[in-house]
């Protein structure tokens, strides 16, 4: 493209296509006022402040640098005297209507730095009647005496988030900045997300933590360290502000994920690091503390169940435990459950530690409770469990299609550049799932299909394209095998036949169908509505022949996109943390493949695939299984049927749990190792999109707490492993040796660029975003298409549960809510535990919202505060499984899909009565 030579300030220099006057007087190191302009990435300029006034040579008006590209031969001054007498006139109306620089709610806001720069502090004209304070909000404050009107807020929410809350209103000198219909900030609908306060100029819109009770600033960071966010899988790089070696406050950085945005959980969600309950010495079960399935420990005084000792005297008894077990019972009489919060060292470690140090396969972690399903599927039909596309892909999309999964409240991030798509772009968004969401509203159609019918409604799309020959011939000659086999089995499974089943009208089936296949660019996000079922296997069977027979991967915009959980699932994987793969997928039956590792951990290794999550309790109560090693997991929250699952944690003769806190699980420990938080650990994570990214560490773990990379190896050198790793880039050294897809990563590197994905062609080159782009690392090199039945849930309503209990997340909390309802933030947003339900529902039962039920399946019961919401259909409860006092999964059902093991945590048959004695009660 033809770069543009134009004159600034007498010289002569060149633009991009695009480029501002701005932007290339930066580029030339040139400072240009400015305040409504944001350069960082995604604001469009606005051009209203008229702070970047300029003059350009021949023409009447001065000009908004910020929006006017330049021309071929255009002269430009910055700097001339009516230039910088425009830009003062502008800078001397604004701070009219500041509060004095020294009692401002921000006196080192991007405002007063210009305000300095220009020479303009004080103004000669009358102030504008001053807004009262809007303290509603737990994390933010709202005072527009501050506020200029620059518009940057109502950008950040409206197209770079796409929340639409914040908005100008009334006219004239009455004219602000609003939340919704001018509700108090934390009344509103506000998502929290803090990106208007970080694109904030003045301090009118502040973090709460910054500003004492006049409003005026008084904490300043110490330091700023660059990190990621401890939560999903999306990997937003994260600024992290530290005073007093305390975390004060996150900002979203340029990150390659996150483009600077956080959600919630990511800017407000940090402080639980510093909960009073952290653990800060390692504990010992009292010698009269016996276990009991259904023990309470209060993590405030847990020395009504355990002591204090030294590290020494702990990792003592916690592997001379383990050892004892191992040596008498056999090796298959441990089990280990790892952590998909920790880092990919301490993953590969911890699955190393069980397969040399206990000797079997027995390792497992949480990723078999959210997409071991979608693994299964994507490994039989592809021989590679990562995502094709990043989420980002979704930019280059004609046709996005969401299903299963609820992105605003569980990726928020990722959400936005689906929104954005939309908006920006007129993509086509279908929203597939039997609950109603923040995302349906963008949407052209939102498919809320019957519970459990998923592969009914998929087969219908599958039919529709290949009997109205909407399938890529010359794509599924080239790349794929299966096809004639799908097409004959197909057959029966018209729109006509399904609606019936899924009850979306053929119709509709059709039309979604033919609009995804006919896209140029057609990409599938899924997340565990897809996989969390009997038949989740099957769903993610039918979405990779959707993909296979339409061409729809392997090039920008298309692709398939399991959104991972939680922030370290895919590296935990890809580190060996399941019981029937060793690192990078390679098998344990395969002789060829084991034979590097028993080569390089000079040992040999059980070619028996281990147990499973589930499996591993089941083999608890059979007596099978003795002894248990856990970091960082807390299955006595996560796991279906906690009854089952809490009862074995107390039958376990010895029980190690390494954790932040005195979790659920914890409490029937022998013994507890205090470990560190993700701020205070070093080490590499992959995200969502096969995205390796290194985390530094922020500060020091409290107390005695240490390194979780540092306790697994004391562990293991204690079970006789010669272990002596320097840190974790000694551990990711050894991993890339082992593993194909780190090939061209090194820790060297990870520290150089901060993020890398794999794979990657050569040291010098960044790595593939996209996939498959000619073929697939299968024996044939083509993708399998496998047909699916319709298979029924497990557990069917009927006149005894005639409801459907499904389970998930809410927006402020994360998994079993040990970190985020330690947050205070968070927990002040949402405090306690809520069952969702339609109205209609509550109407036939005559609930009023915060009326107690009694929610009830054939596992057991709780009691929970109800709460309307539209989004749920009829005959359906929702409930988070983040509150140890209404835990969800004491109610799920533990049956297992065949091929991924993974718990049907998103069907079961329930039934929600009015709870009169709570009510009474109450």
């Amino acid at each position: 493209m033809t770069k543009i030579t134009f004159e600034l300030d007498g010289k002569q220099v060149e633009a991009q296509p695009g480029e501002t006057i701005w932007q290339v007087a930066k580029r030339q190191g040139r400072e240009i006022p400015h305040l409504c302009y944001s350069p960082a990435p995604d604001y469009r300029p606005d051009g209203n402040c008229r702070a970047c006034m300029v003059e350009i040579e021949g023409e009447r008006v001065l000009a908004a640098s910020c929006k006017r590209t330049p021309s071929v031969g255009m002269k430009v001054k910055t700097e001339s005297a009516r230039a910088v007498s425009a830009q003062k006139m502008v800078m001397e109306l604004l701070v009219a209507d500041q509060p004095a620089r020294e009692t401002s709610h921000d006196p080192d806001s991007k405002f007063w730095h210009w305000a300095e720069a220009t020479g303009v502090t004080e103004s000669r004209f009358p102030a504008a009647e001053r807004w009262a304070t809007d303290a509603s909000h737990p994390a933010m404050r709202v005072n527009l005496d501050a506020c200029i009107q620059c518009g940057l807020c109502v950008r950040a929410c409206r197209e770079v988030q796409v929340n639409d809350v914040i908005g100008m209103a009334y006219r004239n000198h009455d004219s602000k900045i609003v939340f919704d219909f001018d509700d108090p900030m934390g009344e509103s609908t506000c998502v929290a997300c803090g990106e208007c306060v970080q694109a904030c100029p003045t301090g009118a819109l502040m973090p709460a933590v910054m500003l004492d009770e006049k409003q005026t600033r008084v904490t300043y960071a110490d330091r700023k360290v660059d990190s990621l966010c401890p939560f999903c899988g999306v990997g937003c790089q994260v600024t992290y502000e530290v005073k007093d070696e305390k975390v004060i406050y996150a900002e979203g950085r340029d990150g390659p994920a996150n483009h600077n945005r956080l959600c919630v959980k990511g800017r407000f969600g940090f402080d639980y690091i510093h909960h009073p309950h952290r653990l800060t010495k390692p504990l010992v079960r009292l010698p009269n503390a016996k276990k009991d399935a259904n023990d309470q420990v209060d993590p405030a005084n847990p020395f009504t169940h355990f002591r204090e000792a030294s590290w020494e005297e702990a990792l003592d008894i916690a592997a001379k435990g383990l050892v004892k077990i191992r040596d008498e019972k056999g090796v298959k009489a441990l089990a280990g459950f790892g952590s998909a919060k920790g880092s990919n060292e301490e993953a590969y470690l911890f699955q190393k530690l069980v397969r040399t140090g206990f000797g079997s396969n027995n390792v497992d972690h949480c990723t078999r409770l959210c997409h071991a399903s979608s693994v299964a599927a994507l490994f039989e039909g592809l021989s590679s469990g990562a995502v094709s596309a990043p989420f980002a892909a979704a930019m280059d999309a004609e046709v996005i299609i969401v299903i299963g999964a609820n992105p605003t409240v569980n990726h928020p991030v990722a959400a936005t550049f689906i929104k954005n798509a939309v908006k920006q772009n007129g993509a086509k968004l279908f929203v597939m799932d039997p609950r109603r969401q923040t995302l349906s509203r963008h949407a052209t159609k939102h498919l809320q299909f019957k519970p459990g019918s998923d592969v009914a409604m998929l087969n219908a799309m599958i039919n529709t394209i290949i009997t109205e020959g909407l399938t890529d011939d010359q794509y599924i000659a080239g790349y794929t095998e299966g096809f004639e086999d799908l097409k004959e089995k197909i057959k029966e499974f018209t729109p006509e036949k399904m609606e019936a089943i899924c009850g979306i009208p053929a119709q509709t089936l059709r039309e979604v169908a033919r609009t995804y296949a006919r896209a140029k660019s057609s990409i599938i996000f899924w997340g565990m509505g897809i996989s969390q079922h009997v038949h989740g296997t099957d769903n993610a069977r039918c979405l990779i022949a959707l993909a296979l027979i339409t061409g729809q991967v392997g090039r920008p915009g298309t692709g398939l996109h399991p959104l991972r959980g939680q922030n370290n699932v895919q590296g935990a994987s890809d580190a060996g943390l399941i019981p029937m793969f060793l690192p990078d997928y390679q098998p344990v039956g395969r002789d060829d493949l084991r034979g590097s590792f028993e080569k390089l951990w000079q040992q040999d290794l059980d070619p028996v695939r281990g147990l499973t999550v589930v499996e591993i309790m089941n083999a608890i109560h059979a007596g099978e299984i003795t002894g248990m090693y856990i970091e960082g997991e807390n299955p006595a929250m996560s796991d279906p049927d906690l009854q089952h699952a809490r009862h074995a944690l107390a039958m376990l003769d010895h029980l190690v749990v390494q954790d932040l806190f005195v979790t659920e699980t914890a409490f029937h420990a022998d013994v507890i190792l205090p470990a560190s938080a993700f701020a205070e650990k070093e080490g590499s994570f992959t995200n969502t999109d096969r995205r390796v990214q290194l985390a530094r560490q922020v500060i020091k773990p409290p107390g005695d707490a240490r390194q979780d990379l540092w306790i697994i190896q004391e562990i293991g050198k204690r079970m006789g492993l010669p272990w002596n790793y320097a840190g974790p880039g000694d551990v990711f050294t050894e991993m890339a040796e082992l593993m194909p897809s780190l090939k061209n990563i090194t820790w060297e590197r990870l520290v150089r660029e901060g993020a890398v994905t794999y794979p990657v062609d050569a040291p010098d080159k960044p790595g593939n975003e996209i996939i498959f782009t000619t073929g697939f690392p299968t024996a044939s090199g083509r993708g399998k298409i496998v047909p699916a039945k319709v298979i029924p849930p497990d557990e069917i309503p009927d006149d005894e549960y005639p409801m459907v209990l499904s389970t998930g997340r809410v927006l402020e909390h994360w998994h079993t809510g040990s970190m985020t309802r330690r947050a205070q933030v968070l927990d002040q947003i949402e405090p306690e535990a809520v069952a969702f339900m339609s109205p209609k529902d509550m109407r036939k039962k005559k609930l009023a919202p915060g009326d107690f039920i009694r929610l009830e399946t054939r596992r057991g019961a709780v009691e929970v505060k109800v709460r309307s919401d539209r989004d749920v259909p009829e005959n359906m409860v929702f409930m988070p499984f983040c509150y140890a006092e209404a835990a969800a999964n004491l109610l799920t059902n533990p049956a297992l899909d065949p091929f991924g093991k993974i718990p049907e945590f998103k069907f079961c048959a329930a039934r929600a009565e009015r709870a009169e004695m709570r009510d009474a009660a109450e």
